[in-house]
């Protein structure tokens, strides 16, 4: 596996642990559709949560979170609905959130996590 996609799962996994302690239930990692794929998707109450994870050693190249723009966020939005959709049972009576967690650091078990919430 390619570091960039270890230090990824790294990350997807340190985050996922976060909302855990926050009191979310994580129902979906990495599900996929042809539009794309939702590296998380949680409920905490109400609420259906599908988070985007972005991952990074360094802000050299920006912060994470630069990289969820209006195209990606109109994309994790359309898989939102796709999941919705395929998981109705999980869905049902639950508002969408979409969330973003942004992990910057040497290694993701301690690098700076930041969680941004209801995303438009």
């Amino acid at each position: 596996m390619a570091a960039k996609d270890e230090l990824g799962r790294a990350g997807e996994e340190r985050a996922a642990s976060y909302l855990r302690d926050l009191g979310y239930t994580v129902v979906d990692r990495n599900w996929r559709a042809p539009q794309g794929e939702l590296d998380i998707v949680a409920v905490r109450g109400g609420e259906l949560c599908v988070v985007e994870v972005k991952t990074r050693t360094s802000e050299r190249f920006g912060h994470p979170f630069e990289a969820i723009d209006a195209r990606k966020r109109r994309r994790l939005w359309a898989l939102a609905l796709a999941w919705a959709v395929a998981h109705p049972e999980s869905a049902r009576g639950r508002s969408i959130r979409l969330h973003a967690i942004g992990i910057v650091g040497a290694t993701p078990a301690t690098g700076v996590l930041e969680h941004l919430t209801d995303l438009v």
